[in-house]
């Protein structure tokens, strides 16, 4: 052989040996994934549950959650299997995973109906629904839950309800409460918005009508001198006079400084503000001080 062929010779094999070795630390690798993708299979069931939970105090909430569901598929019954199915809806709860979290939180309540982690899962049920609502959209553009649909926070409403009334000595029926209440705002400004929407375009009896619902359905909200100044209001616009000074003696005696006594209320934003896309939505009532 001549040294240019022996050159090419040396090369060929050199290119050779390089692709035995990429392909021996390739299969290693493709051997790695597998591996890493079934180690969970065939761990005990308490192994199983101590990774995951070690994965949650980390934050690893979907990391925890496949572990936990390879416990779950592993050892369908077991105590470590019914705690594993209540740590699997709270990781999918704090992954913005509602769906998924209420399907999980559906599931255990139906197979364990009677288990002492049920309000909890009620509760937990709760906590989804609040905060489902177009979480993004709420933080970037300020828009106020209660203008949009009720159906969610309704159903949350009524899982803490079921807390606060069925399980009213567990842990979680205080808090409970305090959502309650705080729900319980929500759906009073959206039926008080709705009234002076009809007030603004003088349909008197239908914002009179939306005012009395809101100190009927929701009473001692937070809107509740609110609904009195819009009753006032509405009636001075059918000219029941007797009717809007009723009103009117009511909300002097419960809030002498609202600022309808003084004839600075309604207070509707501008069009001007309407037409600016990053403004945010604005009631008459965020300039009440409520």
């Amino acid at each position: 052989m001549t040294p240019s062929r022996n050159r090419i010779a040396s090369r060929a094999l050199l290119c050779l040996l390089l692709i035995a070795v990429l392909a021996g630390s390739g299969c290693a690798r493709v051997k790695g994934m597998f591996k890493d993708e079934n180690a969970n299979e065939g761990q005990p069931v308490e192994q199983l549950y101590d990774k995951a939970h070690k994965l949650m105090r980390h934050g690893n909430w979907a990391g925890a959650e496949l572990v936990f569901k390879r416990l779950i598929a592993q050892y369908p019954y077991g105590t470590y299997t019914e705690q594993a199915l209540v740590e699997t809806a709270y990781a999918q709860y704090k992954s913005g995973k509602h769906d998924d979290a209420i399907n999980s939180i559906d599931r255990f309540i139906r197979t364990y109906p009677t288990h002492r982690n049920t309000s909890y899962m009620y509760y937990l049920r709760g906590l989804v629904d609040s905060s489902r609502q177009t979480v993004f959209l709420q933080k970037v553009w300020r828009l106020d839950p209660s203008r949009r649909d009720l159906a969610t926070p309704q159903q949350a409403y009524n899982d803490f309800q079921i807390v606060a009334e069925r399980y009213p000595n567990s842990r979680y029926a205080e808090d409970a409460r305090k959502r309650m209440a705080e729900l319980r705002n929500v759906f009073a400004r959206h039926e008080l918005d709705v009234a002076l929407y009809y007030l603004r375009r003088t349909a008197y009896v239908a914002a009179a009508d939306r005012a009395k619902r809101v100190l009927e359905t929701y009473p001692q909200s937070k809107y509740q001198n609110d609904a009195v100044a819009t009753l006032a209001a509405a009636y001075t616009g059918l000219g029941n006079k007797t009717l809007a000074d009723d009103a009117k003696r009511v909300l002097q005696q419960n809030d002498p400084n609202h600022p309808y006594l003084s004839g600075d209320w309604p207070d509707y934003p501008s069009n001007l503000r309407k037409l600016n896309p990053f403004a945010g939505e604005k009631s008459a009532l965020d300039n009440d001080g409520n």
